[in-house]
């Protein structure tokens, strides 16, 4: 089973939201469908960054560390595998 840890946007430089899960297709459904929270309040729904790990353990570790980044470094890691800013959910998850 693979896990992953990922970022969602409102657009371009803007609000970020960092998650884990081990389903990544039905989380990011239910970013986009809006149901509920943070992602709901700021239209976080592009996925612009995703990366798995092998176990659950990991994935969280990456994603506590990632949320106390800074701003800047977040983006450079957006930018350096994603530098347009594609919704990847289009492409990986069809």
């Amino acid at each position: 089973m693979a896990f992953y840890v990922y970022i969602m946007t409102s657009q371009r430089n803007g609000t970020l939201y960092i998650g884990s899960t081990d389903d990544l297709a039905r989380r990011v459904f239910e970013h986009q469908s809006r149901v509920r929270g943070f992602t709901a309040k700021y239209g976080c729904t592009m996925l612009v960054w995703c990366e798995q790990h092998e176990t659950r353990e990991s994935a969280l570790i990456r994603e506590r560390r990632m949320k106390e980044w800074r701003r800047s470094w977040k983006l450079m890691l957006i930018e350096e595998t994603n530098a347009d800013w594609r919704d990847l959910a289009l492409e990986f998850l069809g």
